[in-house]
């Protein structure tokens, strides 16, 4: 069968040759309501394990069908070991910053509610679903978790010795950025604040701990949403699958 799927679709079941899985309804709806697929025709499969595979339209019906596995596309790959923790903001604009760290390539997301944070909850089914349609539109073959929205002196309570924090400190723009260069690729993770950006105590409470890199994102203190896209940009051009 020639490789024309243009149609690629998240499942949570295995994937493997000859493999063959069932639609739920919303899937099936997608597929054969919106896209008018029909039996026969080719759609790419990933799950975040097995790869990318190519699949037919085995069975197609209103709310419920059947694909089959034909052949691995793609290998599986997973993505740098980088989580992003940031403060939700307005809605649109928190969508943005989960669709574009997954399309950028982080390993994890995780909400954290910092004093100024604007919202004390999140739907995190919601997040992980624009994670999935970014995986899906980007071409990419993994999905990071989203996570509970968290306290974050809890998160740091809890962080692991092992692994290196980025503080994107707002009241650091216009100074010397510390740069990247020379660091050890291995565990990281990258912390963006609120719109109202970082309180006193938190910033000093910040910068006192041991596996906390601070760091300036330029000459212009930037929103939240541009800062997660121009630090996740920074650590892979330097550390990540970019260099």
């Amino acid at each position: 069968m020639a490789y024309s799927a243009k149609i690629r679709l998240f499942v949570d079941a295995d994937l493997g040759d000859g493999q063959s899985l069932s639609l739920d309804a919303k899937q099936a709806h997608y597929l054969f309501g919106v896209m008018r697929m029909k039996v026969g025709e080719p759609v790419l499969l990933f799950n975040g394990r097995d790869g990318e595979w190519l699949a037919t339209v085995t069975e197609a019906r209103k709310k419920a069908g059947v694909l089959t596995c034909e052949r691995q596309t793609l290998e599986q790959a997973m993505p740098p070991d980088l989580w992003l923790l940031f403060a939700p903001i307005k809605k649109t604009r928190t969508d943005f910053i989960v669709e574009k760290a997954t399309e950028l390539g982080v390993a994890k997301i995780q909400p954290v509610q910092t004093e100024f944070t604007n919202s004390d909850r999140v739907n995190k089914d919601r997040l992980q679903a624009h994670a999935i349609e970014a995986a899906e539109q980007c071409g990419g073959i993994y999905v990071p978790p989203v996570e509970k929205l968290l306290p974050l002196k809890t998160v740091l309570a809890n962080w692991p010795a092992d692994r290196t924090l980025i503080f994107c400190d707002e009241t650091s723009a216009g100074t010397a950025s510390s740069s990247l260069a020379g660091e050890q690729v291995g565990k990281w993770a990258i912390l963006i604040g609120p719109e109202g950006g970082f309180s006193a105590p938190e910033v000093e409470f910040l910068k006192g701990l041991e596996k906390v890199k601070v760091m300036s994102l330029g000459p212009r203190i930037l929103r939240a949403d541009t800062a997660a896209v121009a630090a996740i940009t920074l650590w892979q051009n330097t550390l990540g699958d970019w260099a």
